[in-house]
């Protein structure tokens, strides 16, 4: 029978073991793999989004390479970097938010971009779905847990303001993910059921006031497209019909690589960024739609993994919110395409071509990485 010495011996030398190349380097490598996986597939179905663009595929290998470069540099950054910087990054963001209104360049109708010379352009909101977690998970792990009324509260406050700014903008889907993400970490924080049943009545409240005085036009008439989008089918509702016509038409297998005809006779609109999920289900059918499920489950997997594991409650709240940003940005992508929400031009997350969104994403899983490899030892 082993003595208290040789249990003591034995988880010295368990911990004093060399760490593994991958933590040396501050990098998971499961979910390494899984993202490396799903930006080769999303590459492989933008090509025939884009209408056999070669020059789409290499923009958004780019955006990718400069996204990749981005994880790695947030993953050798120790959580405690993140948790010290939060208040300077939140009040930077919201001066970024600030400027869009004021000096903007728009396009579409929007105001949501920053040209600033000698940097490429870019999106202040989208910084915010990182940088607003970050501030919650700051503000409600400096006190004890669950969170009293008043800080959460407070913590409301902080994710309402920059969420007021990207409306006003006007976007509402990014508004809403980083509402969404700073209210995962409230939840995470220990939410009583009696302030969660409080602040959905105070939604059911607001909703009507929201509707004459918030939305827009264009952005009612999404919702009213929504539910009865064969009222308007040459106009509002083209983008659902066609879309869930693509992913009817696919059936069980798809039609084949490059052969959908919905994207490639252009009835598809948006077929290589937000409708891109489309392109996917006419081509490779239902399997082709249950692998990339499959490989998101798996991302959603290990990074809930990584915020369980966590050794403080700012990175186990940061960790958790980012995971469940992460999932919502599929269910809102995958929801809208197939007309069970409405059309608020969120990107199917590492699949959709675009710019900023894809280095947003990987930074956040950067962050993850770091909480995850800069965990402290244990000292017997």
């Amino acid at each position: 029978m082993m003595g208290r010495s040789g249990v003591v011996d034995a988880t010295s030398s368990r911990l004093h073991r060399p760490q593994s190349i991958w933590h040396s380097v501050h990098l998971d490598p499961v979910l390494l793999l899984l993202l490396l996986l799903l930006c080769a597939g999303g590459l492989f179905v933008l090509y025939s989004g884009a209408d056999a663009s070669v020059q789409a595929v290499k923009s958004q290998a780019i955006r990718f390479a400069v996204a990749l470069v981005a994880m790695v540099v947030f993953a050798q950054l120790d959580p405690s970097v993140y948790r010290r910087w939060a208040p300077w990054l939140y009040a930077a963001g919201l001066a970024g938010l600030v400027a869009v209104l004021l000096v903007g360049v728009g396009a579409k109708g929007a105001q949501r971009w920053l040209d600033l010379p000698g940097l490429p352009r870019f999106q202040p909101s989208e910084i915010m779905k990182l940088v607003v977690p970050i501030m919650a998970a700051w503000y409600m792990s400096r006190h004890y847990l669950p969170p009293k009324f008043r800080h959460v509260a407070v913590c409301l406050g902080l994710v309402l303001v920059p969420m007021a700014l990207i409306i006003n903008q006007p976007d509402l889907g990014t508004a809403l993910l980083v509402g969404g993400a700073g209210m995962f970490v409230v939840f995470f924080a220990g939410l009583s059921w009696r302030l969660i049943t409080g602040f959905v009545a105070l939604l059911g409240v607001a909703a009507p006031l929201m509707w004459f005085f918030v939305l827009r036009e264009y952005q009612k008439q999404r919702v009213l497209t929504l539910l009865d989008p064969q009222s308007d089918p040459l106009g509002a509702g083209w983008n659902i019909i066609q879309s869930t016509t693509a992913i009817g038409s696919g059936g069980l297998s798809g039609k084949g690589w490059l052969q959908g005809t919905q994207s490639h006779l252009e009835f598809l609109p948006e077929s290589h960024t937000d409708f891109i999920v489309a392109v996917l289900a006419e081509e490779f059918g239902f399997i082709g739609l249950l692998i990339l499920l499959a490989v998101y489950f798996l991302i959603i997997l290990r990074c809930l993994y990584i915020a369980v594991n966590a050794q403080d409650s700012f990175s186990r709240l940061l960790a958790g919110a980012l995971t469940m940003t992460f999932f919502v940005y599929i269910v809102v992508n995958i929801g809208m395409v197939s007309g069970l929400l409405p059309v608020v031009g969120v990107p199917l997350p590492l699949v959709s071509y675009g710019g900023t969104s894809i280095v947003t994403l990987m930074s956040a899983f950067g962050v993850l990485m770091a909480i995850h490899t800069h965990r402290r030892m244990i000292t017997a």
